[in-house]
């Protein structure tokens, strides 16, 4: 009777041992899974973070292009603007010159 009172306070005492090792460890498994979730977490806000800022820095460039188009196209228009008013000036001065001149 002695050993087996014995054997079972032995069994007793091992057996919150043996919870408490359970627990580190699933606990040690969840802060482990929490981790890796975390990593993968980072590195796909870099990952998007990149594209995005690869997305912007091309958009930007077709905008400047755009707008270097559309310069370029005022540019014209105003030079051909800036002629026609001046052989319009010319024209009206060489009329008046001719109305003083012809009589």
């Amino acid at each position: 009777m002695r050993k087996i009172t014995i054997i079972m306070l032995v069994l007793l005492a091992a057996i919150p041992g043996q919870a408490t090792e359970s627990i580190k460890e699933s606990g040690k498994g969840i802060g482990q899974g929490f981790k890796k979730i975390g990593q993968k977490t980072g590195k796909a806000f870099k990952e998007g973070g990149k594209e995005a800022g690869r997305n912007i820095r091309q958009g930007s460039q077709e905008v400047g292009k755009g707008f270097k188009k559309g310069s370029r196209e005022v540019g014209q228009a105003a030079g051909k603007i800036n002629r026609s008013i001046g052989e319009w000036f010319r024209d009206m001065g060489r009329s008046i010159r001719k109305f003083f001149t012809w009589g």
